[in-house]
């Protein structure tokens, strides 16, 4: 289901079948306290992208993985050594060139699956997408975890706004990568209960001026295999669901 580890011929038998699906996983390269590595959304994406992909081929829809997209917006944690952001443009530009190009392959949708919920990442996902869906007349899918469908089903601390890096997230690097998390220090951390979308809807720009000193909030030593389970199954309906709406499957 990786298309980079497919061979062409293998991908041209995919793209044969009646709704040959891409999914783009995206992330970014961030701080993520001082317990997680800098690339946790691409981790979570990348995983949850391939969990769909075999839910999808269950279905009977042939959906292959894209290469993992590790950069994006990531103004917030542009205080915190380590982070590389790209401009909103500049991922809008890059997002809709690997789209039309999927696009003229043959695929008949593609899925942009971002557990980096930055607004201004979300907003330069959505204008790729919007741009290739007026161009083409394919649409894409551009599912967000922040939607109320979604959200519902995640949480208290997922609700309350403490959404990075905290118990939710920490729970994800767990099931996909525990050997990335720093368990001496997550244990020791405090909780940091804080409403970030509130905060940069009030104005701040960074974590730092939304209250966090250590690019973290909620509570990464309250983290668990069953939480970040939870999250996978969530992450992965949404991206299932979002892909069959788009081939009038559901």
């Amino acid at each position: 289901m990786l298309l980079e580890e497919m061979t062409w011929c293998e991908v041209q038998e995919v793209l044969r079948s009646p709704h040959p699906v891409a999914l783009l996983p995206t992330g970014v390269t961030e701080a993520h306290g001082p317990h997680l590595p800098l690339n946790t959304d691409a981790i979570i994406s990348l995983l949850a992208s391939q969990r769909a992909a075999k839910e999808l081929q269950r279905k009977g829809v042939a959906a292959l993985v894209l290469p993992l997209l590790p950069y994006g917006v990531a103004y917030c944690a542009s205080p915190f050594a380590g982070t590389v952001t790209l401009e909103g443009e500049t991922l809008t530009l890059l997002v809709r060139d690997i789209c039309l190009s999927a696009v003229d392959q043959g695929f008949k949708t593609v899925c942009l699956c971002s557990k980096h919920i930055e607004p201004a990442h979300l907003e330069a996902l959505k204008k790729a997408g919007k741009f290739v869906q007026e161009k083409t007349g394919v649409m894409i899918g551009i599912p967000d975890m922040r939607d109320e469908e979604w959200a519902a089903r995640l949480p208290e601390e997922f609700k309350k706004g403490s959404r990075h890096a905290g118990s939710g997230e920490t729970s994800m690097v767990m099931v996909a990568r525990p050997d990335l998390v720093r368990e001496d220090v997550r244990n020791g951390l405090d909780s940091v209960w804080i409403d970030l979308p509130a905060k940069l809807k009030a104005g701040a720009k960074t974590f730092k001026e939304a209250g966090s000193d250590m690019a973290y909030f909620g509570n990464p030593a309250g983290a668990s295999i069953g939480e970040g389970e939870t999250f996978f199954h969530v992450f992965v309906d949404m991206i299932v669901t979002t892909v069959e709406r788009l081939l009038g499957l559901r």
